[in-house]
């Protein structure tokens, strides 16, 4: 993942949480414009800053990082769903297919 990915994704992430940029950066303890700079600048934090980034936004690491950050949530609610169909059920989805 190149800084840029990053850089959108801290973005993503702030704007779904409905924080600033002013916002974010006191509630990780950096000064105002620490998320503003790092956005503009194109700077990568450290990990526990970009962990405390992550978690300030009620995000998780694994949504973070995970290959499509727009895609995370269906695709994990999708994933609970067919975990939760019997070995008949996935069989029957199967054969949709085939």
């Amino acid at each position: 993942m190149d800084t840029q990915e990053i850089i959108f994704r801290v973005g993503y992430i702030r704007n779904r949480a409905n924080l600033s940029a002013r916002a974010l950066s006191l509630n990780i303890g950096k000064t105002d414009s620490y998320i503003n700079r790092m956005e503009q600048q194109g700077f990568i934090p450290s990990l526990p800053v970009l962990l405390e980034i992550i978690y300030a936004c009620n995000s998780t690491p694994e949504e973070f990082f995970y290959h499509d950050i727009q895609r995370y949530k269906t695709d994990k609610e999708s994933l609970v769903f067919i975990g939760s169909l019997s070995e008949k059920q996935l069989k029957a989805i199967r054969n949709l297919y085939n």
